[in-house]
């Protein structure tokens, strides 16, 4: 992912709806005493979810065509198998930003598949292929480990899943890890290319491509960088303007989940990421929980050599799945 061009962003701003104006204190600190008969009784583990969020990383950065993202994706299909969903692997080659042909492997688990009611949650599950923000100008060309931006999110995919037969939510769920997000243009490449935005998320864009006429769920979840020991989600641009009424629900179920102090009632930043082409061309209206905050910006591990298990905490991955399964619970 990327932070938007400033041509998008005076644009999003100007369509900007009266949410964006909320305080800036968490959601926790805003609301009356949580109604406990709305509480959902099933416990996200974010130790699990660590331990998934390694078992990616023991395959080493998972940067597009290597062994390390082939396997990854092997992993990630055997455990969501073992979990008892039904596993479809989305194959495909889309072309890079610098001509590369990139095998592409969209890998989608299915609960209950029969439901036509449906929410998506969705990841991506691939490495940035360089860490051009590194302080240390000699690793911009050496892979990023990604175990925020890319493996947490997976994570909690994985730890949701485990929980959904005990759950049970009444619709059906599919979630999605999505391929070749992060294969974005870098600093170096030609001119003509570097604010192309569509350079990212390919995996996405492809998979949104190819939905049936007929798949319409209720909305979309993505996250991004969902595991760093210092996230704070705000509300993402792009999301309040196709799908307000989404983030309003998972800011709620974050504050009924004890997580309100991670969800922050404050507008973010405009991210490119694989939330727009979900809304722009699947039609599903879909929103980004992403680790980005107006003072700072990214993570400071964002694209670096420095997105290592040391950065993830158990803490922020149980805020994040605690509130999925909040959200999941109170679909009718």
């Amino acid at each position: 992912m990327k932070l938007s061009s400033l041509v998008t962003l005076l644009f999003a701003v100007a369509t900007l709806t009266p949410l964006a104006c909320k305080s800036s204190k968490p959601t926790s600190e805003n609301t009356d005493a949580v109604d406990s008969s709305r509480l959902c009784r099933v416990t996200f583990n974010g130790d699990s979810a660590m331990n998934y969020a390694r078992a990616q990383c023991d395959f080493g950065p998972r940067t597009p065509n290597s062994a390390a993202l082939k396997k990854c994706g092997d992993y990630i299909v055997g455990r969501f198998k073992a979990l008892g969903l039904t596993v479809t692997e989305q194959r495909t080659t889309v072309t890079g930003w610098d001509g590369k042909q990139l095998g592409c492997r969209n890998i989608i688990a299915a609960f209950h598949p029969e439901r036509k009611d449906r929410v998506v949650i969705a990841a991506h599950y691939d490495s940035r292929p360089w860490a051009e923000k590194d302080a240390d100008s000699s690793r911009h060309h050496t892979p990023v480990m990604a175990a925020d931006d890319g493996a947490s999110g997976v994570a909690v995919l994985l730890e949701v899943a485990r929980h959904l037969a005990e759950l049970n939510p009444k619709i059906g769920v599919d979630l999605v890890c999505f391929d070749a997000e992060d294969y974005g243009a870098p600093y170096w490449a030609p001119e003509n290319k570097r604010d192309d935005e569509s350079t990212f998320c390919l995996g996405s864009q492809y998979w949104s491509k190819q939905l049936a006429a007929d798949y319409k769920p209720r909305y979309g979840i993505l996250l991004d960088m969902v595991g760093g020991k210092d996230n704070r989600f705000y509300f993402e641009g792009f999301s309040l303007r196709y799908a307000q009424p989404v983030v309003t629900k998972v800011w709620d179920a974050a504050r009924l989940a004890g997580a309100g102090d991670y969800f922050v009632q404050e507008s973010g930043g405009f991210i490119t990421d694989d939330h727009l082409p979900m809304n722009n061309i699947g039609g599903i209206p879909t929103i980004d929980v992403i680790a980005f905050t107006p003072d700072t910006g990214f993570p400071t591990h964002w694209h670096t050599t420095g997105d290592t298990m040391d950065k993830l905490s158990p803490n922020t991955l149980r805020a994040v799945g605690q509130t999925l399964l909040q959200v999941l619970s109170e679909e009718k």
